[in-house]
């Protein structure tokens, strides 16, 4: 790392031209992580504009840019969506996945996580690390995946690249702070009139060297005596950090004793210490000036994902099952083992419809093949599961919004597939002749509701073929068909996740709702003993209508629904009848006999009534059944019953106050606390669900982004009598 050719690979050809790789050795696939404005996609067209992907413009040869985004994406002015660049260097084709920074689009940063084998935090030396990118690397720790850190916005006047350094040791190191240490210093220009010192170029640690990237393209020099001091100081630390994961358990034993280790040893031992996820290099990033071809630190970073980075071949076989559930021995990389490969993003063109981006394990996918699609297990979202054959279209490998043909996608390597028209995100591509099924990742689940309606008849008929797309795109969104109140109800991450979900329905599928309050599902019920007598009587030419019913209502536990009980006697009511009398009752009761609730938890004995023998009938008494019920409400309290959900709160011990303050706000009841791990407590409390409609969003500040939550339905228990008089006026200004 240092001393490699800094010139990009032939693989990557003129600029814009796909790399390809034929064996999995010469692929490496990177995820970018770090929080919204940490300069991700910056840093993307950095390393694509070095590896001579883009010109100096930032365009590749027919036009298109890198950065080439949706409209939604230019709208928004940030990310919305995982994005795939390839880019080739020193003969390694290098995957590069791009994600969303916003906790909105956690679901695309699950994606990218799942589909690479190493990972890239990029953080502000500006801003700081937040706490959401501290817990992606805890869940990157939990799994051993490689990591390193780049920090980005070194020219921001705040910008403190050795306070950043010791921050990234501090945060991410954990135990082992000597395990995330600099590569490289900054080698500063003449300061400006503001008196900041621009970065003009890299000391490496390691090599001694002067990186100077000031004329806008690497070039390498020996350090003078100020700079050798500066290096001889941070070289130890990091050669001590090195060695430390060292293979050979002498090594350290010679550096101690004063013996010069090799530098070719130390690299080595540096990339394996980086492939096995135990060693944290920190880097220094940014894209280049105008006119330049390189940008400052671009080469060191490339040479580390190369060198430092694990081929596929280095990762854990996949455990997978066939689709009926039976175990199959785990699968590794093997282009000519069985096709194994997963949907990890599926999107629409205007164009060539659906689109899927492929991530191949095993195997050799190809155009024009017939695979199997198996499916994810996310029903309870949405989304169906599959167990059916498709022809795969053409293969192609993404570029900002151009496709560029590919005849095969091996094991290891990333391609979008064209019309696969039943795969959704999530799915699993195997032979049609020896289906397999991988579990599908954890995704984040949609907490926060939107219920919508068409705005017009004409979106009305293309509503529902819309849903079904844009679930198909979206697993971390959930359709609800809400029976009890009747809505259409989209559960969405967050509040940037509900404005995209609507545009992309505007803009994609020329579909327009209209947002419309979310409902809640509450119940009525009677608070004590009450009766009722219903009279259906009319006459008129020929048969008339005849039906009388006396009922008692009594109340009954929670959850016990609606219980009809017979205690006529003589034949009051004719046999015949009484079950129309309960159908009338349960109808009613559906109905509701206060604000428009379904009525439970009630006994309803039928003690009495009249028939006649030519004017009753079925619908008569169903009729009566039914007056008797609202004569009986009539005359007693009905209590409004409300759902409580059972949340469980995972928040930082320094928010937990916060947090259970903010419960006790919303007539929440706390149950119990317990740690969660290091410096976690979890909340455990029961909420009235009309309260938490919103808390998806309120906890993200209540906690600065780390406070995760969980919800399930407890019960339904009476709503406060203020807050159901409320809803109860607002029954009857609807009706």
């Amino acid at each position: 790392m240092g001393d490699k050719a800094n010139t990009p690979s032939a693989a990557a050809g003129a600029a814009g031209r796909a790399p390809s790789a034929d064996r999995p050795d010469s692929l490496r696939n990177v995820v970018l992580v770090g929080h919204s404005g940490s300069g991700k996609t910056t840093l993307v067209e950095a390393l694509a504009l070095t590896a001579g992907a883009v010109n100096r413009a930032g365009r590749v040869e027919d036009g298109g840019t890198v950065s080439d985004h949706d409209e939604i994406e230019h709208r928004q002015q940030r990310s919305v969506q995982l994005s795939l660049v390839p880019v080739g260097w020193d003969g390694i084709k290098i995957n590069l996945l791009d994600t969303p920074g916003y906790a909105d689009f956690v679901g695309e940063l699950r994606a990218g996580l799942r589909a690479a084998d190493a990972a890239l935090f990029v953080v502000s030396a500006a801003d700081g690390i937040d706490g959401a990118t501290r817990m992606v690397w805890d869940e990157c720790e939990a799994v051993g995946m490689p990591r390193a850190i780049v920090v980005t916005h070194l020219e921001a006047a705040r910008a403190d690249y050795s306070q950043m350094a010791t921050a990234c040791g501090d945060i991410f190191g954990g135990d082992d702070p000597d395990a995330v240490v600099p590569l490289y210093l900054p080698l500063h220009g003449p300061a400006g009139a503001d008196g900041h010192a621009p970065v003009t170029g890299l000391l490496g640690l390691l090599t001694r060297r002067v990186y100077d990237y000031s004329s806008g393209e690497r070039t390498e020099r020996d350090p003078d005596p100020a700079e050798l001091a500066l290096i001889s100081e941070a070289r130890n630390r990091l050669i001590e950090g090195i060695i430390a994961e060292s293979e050979d358990e002498g090594l350290m034993d010679r550096y101690l004793g004063g013996e010069d280790i090799d530098l070719q040893t130390l690299i080595d031992d540096l990339e394996r210490a980086v492939a096995r996820g135990t060693f944290h290099p920190v880097l220094m990033a940014a894209p280049a000036a105008d006119g330049a071809r390189q940008g400052l630190g671009t080469v060191e970073l490339l040479e580390l994902i190369t060198g430092g980075f694990p081929t596929p071949l280095e990762r854990a076989p996949v455990e997978v099952t066939t689709p009926d559930g039976a175990a199959r021995p785990a699968v590794g990389c093997d282009p000519a083992g069985p096709l194994l490969a997963e949907v990890v993003k599926t999107s629409s063109d205007p164009y060539v419809g659906r689109v899927s981006l492929v991530r191949v394990f095993s195997g050799t996918l190809r155009s024009d093949q017939t695979v199997h699609v198996s499916g994810h297990g996310l029903t309870d979202r949405g989304h169906e599961d599959h167990d059916v054959d498709e022809k795969i279209g053409a293969l192609t490998s993404p570029f900002g919004k151009h496709q560029r043909p590919l005849g095969s996608c091996i094991a290891g390597d990333l391609a979008c597939v064209a019309k696969l028209t039943r795969a959704e995100t999530g799915d699993t591509l195997s032979a049609k002749d020896a289906p397999l099924l991988m579990a599908p990742w954890e995704m984040p689940d949609p907490l926060l509701p939107l219920a919508v309606r068409a705005h017009s008849k004409a979106d009305e008929d293309k509503l529902s073929q819309g849903l079904s797309r844009l679930v198909a795109e979206d697993p971390t969104m959930r359709l609800e068909q809400n029976q009890h109140t009747h809505q259409v109800v989209l559960w969405c991450l967050g509040e940037a996740h509900r404005d995209v979900v609507v545009e992309r329905l505007r803009s994609r599928y020329g579909v327009q709702v209209d947002p419309v309050p979310h409902k809640v599902s509450l119940r009525e019920t009677f608070a004590g003993k009450a009766a009722g007598r219903g009279r259906h009587v009319k006459q008129s030419g020929g048969h008339g209508q005849f039906a009388i019913c006396e009922i008692e209502v009594e109340p009954l536990p929670p959850g016990s629904g609606i219980e009809f009980v017979d205690k006529v006697v003589g034949g009051a009511v004719p046999r015949s009848f009484i079950p129309s009398v309960e159908k009338g009752v349960r109808s009613q009761a559906a109905r509701g006999v206060a604000a428009g609730h379904p009525l439970v938890d009630v006994r309803v004995i039928l003690r009495d009534g009249k028939a006649h023998s030519v004017d009753s009938s079925d619908a008569a008494f169903q009729t009566a059944g039914a007056l008797a019920l609202r004569e009986a409400a009539a005359e007693a309290r009905i209590d409004l019953l409300e759902p409580v959900a059972e949340l469980s709160v995972l928040v930082p011990d320094d928010y937990v106050g916060t947090v259970m303050s903010d419960l006790s706000g919303r007539r929440g009841r706390v149950v119990g606390t317990e740690q969660a791990g290091d410096s976690r407590t979890l909340v455990r409390a029961e909420v009235p669900e009309i309260e938490i409609d919103r808390y998806a969003v309120d906890l993200r500040s209540l906690s600065h982004g780390t406070g995760r939550f969980s919800r399930s339905y407890a019960r339904h228990e009476p709503m406060p009598p203020q807050l159901a008089e409320k809803v109860r006026e607002q029954a009857e200004k609807g009706s």
